[in-house]
């Protein structure tokens, strides 16, 4: 975050716009804060640059809470100015300069906000998260609307050396921004959830989401489980396909992971001691090359 932040008479002229009546700059407390940006967070996910560009004015005027927790006495600050900034100097694992949302909230000085004062300036209270809703999750890999239909691509895995994310786009609402105390942007400290008193349509969206991801990681396990059981064939000792194909059916993602690069090791070992058995000729390299490919095919 830059460090060029005052409180000068163009500001308290923006926080007027939402007092009753025209305060000074001595009755109020203003800080700076990122609010979200465009590198990959905790969740595998991203905002565009353009969703963040929309966020900028959607999010004047919102109020900031504690822990998403949506009770009036909760409410402690608003914010009166934001706008997109970008760091030139800097690049995320997508390979984009890095920009983030720059926002400058307000609340008033009062006996009960002393120390939430306090703990803001001494860095206690730092990290926030925004609550707002997109209307599309973009594949950073091939461009699919998760929300529209699946594409096989798993967040987090590495594509041609593109990594897979969900990019956050076409924002429709901002609806608060939260002190948390686990954010999932380790730069602006963002979170991101629906409105807990969310419409049909958000309710509609999330199940479909909810439905496309449980499909997704099926295609993917059912992947896992058929190279399993190929590579079971070229073990030692032979492994029954029934009793793989069991075993596997239990397993979960990571645990078919593991299990899948267990099983290439001892396959090159067990590949390895044939041509150890067989002298390593040419002839019997080729004869067990061709033996995988007819097994696997």
């Amino acid at each position: 975050m830059e460090n060029d932040f005052v409180l000068d008479e163009a500001g308290l002229g923006l926080i007027n716009r939402f007092t009753r009546r025209a305060v000074t700059e001595g009755e109020v407390y203003a800080f700076p804060v990122v609010l979200c940006d465009n590198e990959i967070d905790r969740d595998g996910e991203r905002f565009s640059v353009g969703a963040l560009e929309k966020l900028a004015e959607m999010f004047v005027g919102k109020t900031g809470i504690f822990d998403h927790n949506p009770k009036g006495e909760n409410q402690t600050a608003r914010i009166y100015s934001c706008e997109v900034r970008n760091d030139e100097g800097r690049v995320t694992l997508s390979g984009e300069p890095y920009t983030y949302l720059y926002a400058r909230a307000y609340m008033m000085r009062t006996e009960g906000n002393r120390d939430l004062i306090t703990e803001i300036d001494g860095g206690i209270k730092k990290e926030v998260s925004v609550s707002c809703s997109v209307a599309k999750k973009v594949c950073s890999v091939c461009g699919a609307d998760r929300r529209e239909s699946g594409c096989g691509h798993i967040k987090g895995r590495s594509y041609g050396g593109k990594i897979c994310a969900d990019i956050l786009d076409d924002p429709t609402d901002a609806y608060e921004w939260s002190f948390v105390a686990v954010p999932a942007q380790a730069e602006a400290g963002v979170t991101k959830r629906f409105s807990e008193d969310c419409s049909d349509a958000e309710l509609k969206a999330l199940k479909r989401e909810a439905m496309i991801l449980r499909e997704e990681n099926e295609r993917a396990c059912d992947m896992l489980r058929r190279e399993i059981i190929s590579l079971s064939f070229f073990t030692k000792p032979i492994m029954a396909a029934e009793a793989v194909k069991a075993l596997v059916d239990r397993l979960s993602f990571a645990e078919l992971e593991a299990m899948r690069d267990k099983f290439r090791a001892l396959s090159v070992q067990s590949e390895d001691e044939s041509r150890e058995l067989f002298g390593g000729t040419a002839d019997a390299e080729a004869s067990v090359r061709n033996a995988q490919f007819t097994m696997r095919s």
